[in-house]
C-alpha cells in the first residue's frame, strides 16, 4: 500500500510539473524539466549556454541556483566575465555598483519565490536587483525552480512568500533585524532591515524565450 501511495504521489507531482511547463511555454518562457540539480546543471551547460554565447554572467541570490553547482562551473570557464556581487570582502558601495553593472550582462541566473500552475512568476525583493534583472536588462535569464515553489495561482504565491519564503530568507541573513526572525511569520513590518520591499509578477517572458526556466523535480530552495 505504501509503495502504491508513493507511486501515485510521484505521478501527481510529474503531472503538476508538466502542467506548469505547458503553462510557462504558453506564456513565452523557454522551459526545461530536470529530475535533480545535477541534471539542471547539465541542461544549463549543454543546452542553454552554448546557443547564447554569453560573454558575461552574474546572478541573484538563490539557494536552488547554488545547489545546482552551475556557478562553480561558469566561474572556471575561460573568457567569461563574472560579475561577483555577494563577496563579503566587498564594501556595500562596491556591491551596489556591481549589481547595477550586472543588469547589463549577457546571462543572469537566479531563482523565483513562487511559480503558478498558470505559468506566472511571483517574486518579492529587498534591494530589487533580482527582480530588476528578471524584468529588464540582461539579454538572457535562467531561473532554477524546485517543485515546492509551484502554487495554484498568484494569490497563493503571495501567501507562500509571506508565510514561508520571506521569513526563512530573513533567518538566513543573521545581520538583519526583522520581527520575522523572532516570530517566523510576516508582520508587514516597518523595520529598516525589511526584506519585503518590491513585488514583481511576471505574466509572460518578453521577448519570447528571454527567460528560461529549469523546473527541478525536487524540494529545493525556500
Amino acid at each position: 500500500m505504501t509503495g502504491s501511495m508513493e507511486g501515485t504521489r510521484d505521478t501527481n507531482t510529474r503531472q503538476r510539473l508538466e502542467r506548469c511547463r505547458r503553462a510557462l511555454e504558453k506564456n513565452h518562457f523557454e522551459v526545461y524539466l530536470a529530475a535533480h540539480c545535477a541534471e539542471a546543471r547539465e541542461i544549463t551547460l549543454e543546452k542553454i549556454f552554448p546557443p547564447i554565447g554569453a560573454k558575461s554572467v552574474s546572478w541573484g541570490d538563490s539557494l536552488t541556483l547554488y545547489a545546482t553547482g552551475v556557478l562553480d562551473m561558469l566561474k572556471e570557464r575561460p573568457g567569461l566575465e563574472v560579475i561577483e556581487t555577494f563577496s563579503e570582502s566587498l564594501s556595500r558601495e562596491t556591491i551596489l555598483s556591481r549589481r547595477r553593472e550586472a543588469l547589463g550582462v549577457d546571462l543572469f541566473l537566479t531563482g523565483t519565490n513562487a511559480v503558478t500552475e498558470t505559468g506566472k512568476l511571483v517574486n518579492l525583493d529587498m534591494v530589487g536587483n533580482r527582480v530588476s534583472a528578471i524584468t529588464f536588462g540582461p539579454k538572457h535569464v535562467v531561473l532554477y525552480i524546485g517543485r515546492n515553489k509551484i502554487v495554484p495561482n498568484v494569490a497563493a504565491g503571495i501567501e507562500r512568500i509571506r508565510k514561508v519564503a520571506a521569513p526563512r530568507n530573513a533567518l538566513r541573513h543573521h545581520h538583519l533585524q526583522t520581527p520575522c526572525q523572532e516570530t517566523s511569520c510576516c508582520t508587514d513590518c516597518d523595520s529598516p532591515d525589511r526584506i519585503c520591499n518590491t513585488w514583481c509578477i511576471t505574466e509572460k517572458s518578453y521577448p519570447r524565450g528571454r527567460i528560461k526556466v529549469v523546473l527541478i523535480n525536487r524540494e529545493e530552495g525556500l
